[in-house]
């Protein structure tokens, strides 16, 4: 009785586990694929905030992203 128990808790947070890395995985991949803002988005939202960006900022503000990303 107590080892049925026992496997059930154990499946259950292996099974939590598992499913956990898994959208993890997915997730980071989707993110890598889709990035949530990309040059032309950044360039809009200087411009909306009275900003008139150079292309060096724009790309050092990409950088800065992409690093936070990894």
């Amino acid at each position: 009785m107590w080892i049925n128990i026992l496997i059930g808790v154990l499946s259950l947070i292996a099974g939590a586990a598992i499913g956990f890395f898994i959208a993890r995985k997915t997730m980071m991949n989707y993110l890598k694929k889709n990035p949530p803002i990309n040059e032309k988005m950044l360039r809009v939202m200087m411009m909306q905030m009275g900003m008139n960006p150079s292309q060096k900022k724009i790309n050092q503000m990409m950088k800065a992203m992409n690093s936070q990303m990894k």
